[in-house]
């Protein structure tokens, strides 16, 4: 089983995986508040798609874990409707490609609802869904659309990196009093790192810096976190030295730790695995360009995303057609020499 390169910020040396703290951030969450429900597709007796759940169904039964019917629009409809009523629901949803087929409810609904009441009324609810390539699943099922969710007011939107940041973040999701997705790298379920057993919240809106370097700074999100910091080794080996900063909440983003780092090395190169046209890195470029930052850049803003191109299914096209380490290292490499 992988281990995080990430480094132990955390405080404690108890390591469980990144499955095993979402189950933990939900199993304390319903502990702790009969108002919070799970509902979902094969998330009882089947323990999840991606078996997540696990024995949550056991521990709390049929009434708080519930299964549903395969209707995504049906699933939402009656998380948005028990959130209005009072309740703390967790939507999973298998796979975040099939969001699509529930837009009207996130959109139009959950979205817009406590703004449309002037605050009379939240809808507190989490929509969790796994995203991203690496599992040979096809274009269908392997789409990172982080950038769908991020442009409509109303939603907040997390993509936890580490095992530590899967339950923190979630716990506060749960209690945030408006709908927050929070999409979770497929590839990072069975990666590990160090977890609190207590409840600790990681607050939403607040990016993390796991390393500092003089040369360039990295923002990456999802699974091209851990990416960059094996990158960020093999540069090091090279003399180049990197700063990697993970915005976690792209809604709202915390982009204060990115101007300040940036501002010091005068290179940034920005990370995702999501297709780069209108992007979130395309958001981030932009907000250097717009700020002070813009006047304090060595070399242009780079990005590096995924093609404009569906998933392929065969592996060999699939691992090319979004950032690998090496691709991470060739681009900052470029960017030294431009500069």
């Amino acid at each position: 089983m992988p281990v995080s390169t990430l480094q132990n910020e955390t405080g404690t040396d108890r390591v469980i995986t990144y499955s095993e703290a979402v189950r933990e951030a939900i199993g304390q969450a319903m502990e702790a508040d009969e108002r919070v429900f799970m509902l979902g597709e094969d998330i009882g007796i089947y323990g999840g798609a991606f078996g997540v759940s696990g024995d949550l169904y056991h521990r709390f039964g049929a009434d708080r874990i519930r299964d549903t019917p395969i209707s995504e629009l049906g699933i939402v409809g009656a998380a948005v409707g028990a959130a209005l009523a009072g309740m703390r629901p967790i939507v999973e949803i298998q796979f975040s490609d099939f969001t699509n087929q529930a837009m009207d409810q996130i959109v139009n609904q959950a979205a817009k609802i406590h703004y449309m009441l002037g605050g009379a009324m939240s809808v507190p609810m989490v929509l969790r869904a796994p995203l991203g390539s690496g599992t040979g699943a096809a274009a269908q099922h392997s789409q990172s659309l982080e950038a769908w969710f991020a442009h409509v007011p109303g939603l907040k939107v997390v993509m936890p990196a580490t095992a530590a940041d899967a339950k923190g973040l979630l716990l506060s999701a749960i209690d945030d009093p408006n709908p927050v997705i929070v999409l979770e790298h497929k590839l990072l379920y069975r990666t590990s790192g160090p977890v609190p057993e207590e409840a600790v919240r990681v607050p939403l809106g607040k990016s993390a810096v796991h390393r500092r370097g003089e040369h360039i700074t990295i923002v990456a999100t999802g699974v091209m976190v851990s990416r960059s910091l094996e990158a960020a080794e093999i540069l090091a080996a090279d003399g180049i030295e990197v700063s990697v900063i993970d915005p976690r909440t792209l809604t709202p983003l915390d982009d204060a730790p990115i101007h300040e780092d940036v501002s010091r090395t005068g290179r940034a190169l920005l990370v995702q695995e999501a297709p780069g046209h209108v992007g979130f890195t395309a958001e981030l470029s932009a907000r250097i360009a717009e700020s002070p930052t813009i006047y304090r850049l060595l070399a242009p803003v780079r990005r590096l995303s995924g093609l404009d191109a569906p998933i392929p299914y065969a592996p060999q096209l699939e691992k090319a057609s979004v950032p690998q380490v090496d691709n991470i290292v060739e681009a900052a490499k470029t960017m030294m020499k431009e500069s």
